[in-house]
């Protein structure tokens, strides 16, 4: 028999037991977990009797009896609580805070003070909790992330430790399957930021988690120092980062090839999304058909607006050879998002010529065409005009008059550019006007909802990048589109990941924008909405997850060989089942400090414990 007694001052092991909540008729400890990670390991814990507390330890809700097995006992206030008062404490908190900064260094606080709270409130409150841990708030909180600073929350990797970073990967403690990666280059709408933009991987990582499940343990936000090219950064005695210009294009080519190496070796088959690269299309695609990998910029954001964009053509009754696609910004993104679309419209019949021949890009210069007189940037020439019969047309306006669209896109970070008069010549040339103003933060949208509901009289198919409020017209409420990333990257890496892909391909990126188009309810297409109500995030990753490893069968870049010939019923059920859900944390842990203690029980096991 266990000697508990001994040490806990308490009966031996029946008397302790009576202090976990009844956990018998739960699944057993063998039960499929979040990408096969355990909550805890429990064997650990009990031979190792220097063992520290982890993040997820310190919960309130926590029986004593597991507050004793983890070492926390006495750590934390001695009431045990049930979730919902935790919730409502977390909520009153950051109704005390008037700035959303300030919520956001509250949140931050909290994830890594009790992870499974933190996101148990992510998770319970997502459409509130979303623009405070990722856009528009994370924006803010990159311009002073070296300012507030408070303790570690990611991977940093130097130009300086050039030939070393396989050796700085082993100091990260966990298994990771899945890391977002930048350099701080080119930070939403808001320039080079350098180090400061680890927010976006640590953000972006929290959706990862909070709306596809992927366990907190199993992510790695990672930032590459490759110096910044803006001088203020570098001047401001309280940045953290290198103090030296942007390195060139080669050296960071020559790192680059180190990392992806290196975070092979150290974990092989994870998945890499690139974010907020000032040109992402070297290392896309460099490593694309090489390694497990994405950039959420040029494939997430095409894949999340051609969602919205299937659904928006369906709405305005117009077909695809009808369609006049204007875009406002032709960088990285606006590219990636015609592209994708291109696809779609290929798929419904059109030849590529001829899908392509549906876009205008506008860049700074005006509309982009063979003839302007200056050198494209390569990814521009695809869809460089040369019907326009040497004309130049150098605003927006221009262009929009020209072409008559009947869609409008902005990816350009000019907030408002899309003007009362472009709006309302929308609305009187079409039905429906497709309206997607994508930039973000709020700030830098190129038009906001209320505008666009108001100059098309109520009429337009509108989806943004940030979220704006409800508008009542005509005594009718009228709900946006948010077409946010995090309908589709979520699902997108937890899909490759339970799949074992060992690339990302174009298919399962296409994939996750169809599942996403199918994922919305018929009530919510009789409202208008373009895409599914963001409370049922998690819902909507698992059938993007789902579409995701479906194409990387057919591919045959799958490895997980259990799924295979799995009805679609049965695929459900196993991804939900891999998915890490933190309202499920507390019991899971006295389920299995149960079990561990009934089993050293059963087997006579004499020896002392630690506690």
């Amino acid at each position: 028999m266990l000697r508990l007694g001994h040490k806990l001052g308490v009966s031996p092991f029946r008397t302790f037991c009576k202090e976990l909540p009844t956990v018998r008729a739960v699944e057993p400890l063998d039960q499929p977990r979040s990408l096969n990670r355990p909550c805890y390991q429990l064997r650990s814990i009990m031979s190792t009797s220097d063992r520290t507390p982890e993040t997820g330890d310190y919960d309130t809700s926590h029986s004593i009896a597991v507050r004793r097995f983890t070492r926390t006992h006495g750590l934390i206030p001695p009431s045990v609580e049930d979730q919902d008062t935790q919730l409502q404490r977390c909520l009153k908190q950051l109704a005390r805070r008037e700035k959303d900064i300030e919520k956001y260094l509250y949140l931050s606080g909290l994830r890594n003070n009790n992870v499974h709270l933190f996101y148990r409130l992510v998770t319970k409150h997502i459409k509130d909790i979303a623009p405070l841990i990722y856009t528009p708030t994370v924006g803010e909180a990159c311009l002073q992330w070296s300012h507030n600073y408070v303790q570690p929350e990611g991977l940093y990797l130097s130009y300086a430790d050039k030939g070393r970073v396989a050796s700085i990967l082993h100091n990260w403690p966990q298994h990771v399957e899945i890391t977002v990666v930048t350099d701080g280059s080119r930070i939403l709408g808001l320039g080079d930021l350098g180090i400061n933009g680890m927010g976006i991987p640590v953000g972006k990582l929290a959706l990862y988690i909070g709306c596809a499940g992927i366990r907190p343990v199993a992510t790695l936000p990672l930032l590459l120092d490759l110096g910044t090219g803006n001088k203020e950064l570098r001047e401001d005695p309280l940045y953290m980062g290198s103090r030296r210009e942007k390195v060139s294009a080669k050296e960071e080519q020559e790192f680059m090839d180190e990392v992806m190496i290196a975070l092979n070796e150290k974990w092989p088959g994870i998945v890499v999304q690139f974010e907020d690269f000032k040109n992402p299309f070297p290392a896309l695609e460099r490593y694309q058909h090489k390694y497990t990998c994405f950039n959420d910029d040029i494939q997430g954001t095409g894949a999340v607006v051609l969602a919205g964009i299937i659904n928006a053509v369906k709405q305005s009754g117009v077909p695809v050879k009808g369609q006049r696609a204007v875009f406002m910004g032709a960088g990285s993104a606006g590219v990636g998002v015609a592209k994708q679309i291109v696809e779609f419209f290929m798929r419904e019949g059109l030849t590529e010529d001829q899908a392509r021949e549906c876009f205008w890009l506008v860049d700074t210069k005006g509309l982009v065409t063979n003839d302007r007189g200056d050198k494209l940037a390569e990814h521009k020439v695809y869809f460089s005009r040369n019907d326009n019969e040497g004309k130049q047309y150098k605003t927006l306006a221009e262009v929009v008059e020209y072409v008559r669209p009947t869609i409008l896109m902005g990816l350009s970070t000019i907030g408002g550019i899309f003007s009362p008069d472009l709006l309302t010549k929308m609305g009187q040339w079409n039905e429906r006007p497709i309206i997607f103003p994508l930039s973000n933060p709020s700030a830098n949208s190129e038009c906001n909802f209320e505008d666009a509901v108001k100059y098309t009289d109520g009429r337009a198919l509108f989806a943004s990048g940030s979220p704006f409020p409800p508008v009542v017209y005509e005594g009718k409420l009228l709900q946006p589109g948010q077409g946010n990333n995090m309908y589709v990257f979520p699902g997108i890496g937890l899909g490759t990941i339970l799949s074992k892909a060992t690339v990302v391909t174009q298919s399962m990126i296409y994939a996750s924008a169809e599942a996403l188009s199918t994922a919305i309810s018929p009530s919510e297409t009789a409202q208008g909405w373009l895409y599914p109500e963001i409370a049922r995030i998690r819902d909507v990753s698992v059938t993007v997850a789902m579409g995701v490893i479906r194409a990387a069968e057919e591919a045959g870049v799958d490895r997980e060989t259990r799924i295979k010939g799995m009805k679609d019923e049965e695929l459900e059920e196993w991804v939900r089942s891999k998915m890490y859900d933190p309202h499920e944390e507390t019991q899971r842990v006295e389920r299995e400090v149960y079990s561990f203690v009934e089993d050293i029980s059963a087997k006579g096991d004499s020896r002392s414990s630690h506690l």
